[in-house]
């Protein structure tokens, strides 16, 4: 399973790593450039205000398919049939609620316009994510990384055309609602690919009506929707916060967005390791194999990629800020900081979170979930007034470190790890050498990109001399 892993990760990775930073850095960021703070700012809030409602498109049902699929393969003709139309009709409750609610809370009708193009496109998005875990229940890993960057693929070409095509001057400047149009455009493209593909794979001709099977899902479901609901809350609700309490709150809603786009491209590397580890974790439960060494292994490398990131990011976040965007920098770079230091956590929680859901322990998750949420609102309301954007990223940080923490000492209780002290003093160890490295690159290097390549290498040799993954069991299993 070692084996299968790290390969379908590494060309999950590759396809990603080429494609996904380049949108993130260069299109989006182009975006925002282009257009007003307070513009962005407003599409920001938006935007996260589209997935608060999310899990009515979705209602658990990708995460059940992910696990179910993977056990049961058997069932995927059958599934699939009822699910699509299942999903069509939560698409409708959806719209409905996300819609009246953006209406009760005071947005305008442009707003509300822009709100029901961009719910439009979640519920394309969530229905991609859906057709995915099919595939990767099937445990067609080459296949789904392929469509994972199909969708940005297509956004990036659009997107570089109207922002560097001559389609845009001083007299006609960007649009924030092209920018939704052409996310519209790609979401539709790539579920019309995928959906043929599903259903290549699963010989489906026609779709069933079938109302008893759409409440067995949704019972089988529902507390992966709940899960869902509340971490989404917890992670979604600053930008929707900021830019109602305050009265800069686009304005501020902006600065956050700036400092939230790196994390949210580190987020998308930590994301692709759970799509991958869900159904060989819930397969390797099945057959009651033993799972220790790939969580360690998986563990191991997500915590050298996100500490590194976060070192390097509190060193250097005036400089980065300056790199990338035009205004707010000095206020972006503070958020970024304890952004960043969130990913650590983040991280953490996509390899022992992903460990609980496919053991089925969602009952304990939609606890820790629940308490999360609460914290970050709590903290939010008390710390937005004073703080702003940094309030809420203080918000952020805290509860991503509890819900974490906690995360990883009940996976211990509940399969018995041992306790291995001396892999992690390792981690202390790299840690400690990391941060000293990257406080004298910053003392002692001027160039952002020298310091980048020299901590990039340091921070390489000492995960390797430090051990921490396990290179001697890789070897192993590519042996085999």
């Amino acid at each position: 399973m070692q084996k299968k892993f790290i390969t379908n990760l590494a060309l999950l990775l590759l396809l990603n790593l080429l494609i996904k930073p380049f949108w993130i850095l260069g299109i989006d960021r182009a975006v925002q450039n282009a257009v007003s703070p307070a513009e962005y700012g407003l599409f920001y809030a938006l935007f996260n205000f589209s997935f608060l409602f999310n899990i009515l498109l979705d209602f658990g049902i990708t995460n059940f398919n992910n696990k179910n699929i993977a056990q049961n393969n058997h069932l995927l003709s059958k599934h699939l049939s009822g699910i699509v139309l299942l999903r069509l009709l939560l698409a409708v409750v959806y719209l409905v609620v996300t819609l009246i609610t953006g209406y009760v809370i005071g947005y305008s009708a442009f707003q509300l316009k822009l709100l029901l193009i961009m719910a439009l496109n979640q519920f394309l998005a969530s229905f991609i994510l859906y057709l995915r875990s099919n595939l990767a229940g099937l445990h067609l890993f080459k296949t789904d990384s392929i469509i994972s960057v199909l969708d940005r693929l297509i956004m990036i070409a659009i997107c570089a055309l109207l922002l560097w095509g001559g389609v845009t001057n001083d007299q006609h400047p960007f649009q924030i609602e092209w920018y939704i149009y052409s996310q519209s455009i790609a979401y539709l493209i790539s579920v019309i690919i995928t959906l043929f593909i599903v259903f290549e794979k699963a010989r489906l001709k026609k779709l069933k009506w079938n109302a008893t099977f759409f409440i067995m899902i949704l019972k089988k479901s529902y507390p992966y929707a709940i899960l869902v609901l509340l971490m989404t809350f917890y992670n979604r609700i600053d930008a929707v916060m900021l830019e109602r309490m305050l009265e800069d709150g686009k304005e501020q809603s902006s600065i956050y967005a700036s400092a939230y786009r790196l994390l949210d491209a580190a987020n998308m590397i930590a994301y692709l390791f759970a799509g991958l580890l869900l159904p060989i974790f819930a397969r390797m439960i099945k057959l009651k194999h033993q799972v220790e060494d790939l969580v360690r292994l998986s563990f191991s490398i997500l915590f050298i990629l996100s500490t590194s990131a976060a070192i390097f990011a509190v060193n250097f976040n005036v400089k980065i800020m300056q790199m990338l965007y035009e205004h707010h920098v000095i206020e972006s770079a503070e958020v970024f900081s304890l952004l960043m230091c969130c990913f650590i956590f983040v991280a953490t929680t996509y390899v022992f979170g992903t460990l609980l859901t496919a053991n089925g322990n969602l009952k304990v998750l939609n606890y820790m979930a629940a308490t999360g949420m609460l914290l970050n609102i709590v903290l939010n309301i008390a710390l937005i007034p004073h703080y702003k954007a940094m309030g809420s990223a203080m918000s952020s940080l805290i509860t991503q470190g509890a819900t974490a923490v906690f995360q990883v000492f009940f996976a211990q209780q509940l399969f018995k790890f041992k306790v291995n002290f001396p892999f992690m003093g390792a981690l202390l160890v790299f840690f400690v050498a990391a941060e000293l490295t990257a406080w004298w690159a910053k003392t002692y290097i001027q160039e952002l990109n020298l310091s980048f390549l020299f901590c990039v290498v340091t921070f390489s040799i000492y995960a390797l001399v430090l051990r921490i993954v396990n290179f001697k069991s890789l070897r192993k299993e590519f042996s085999v």
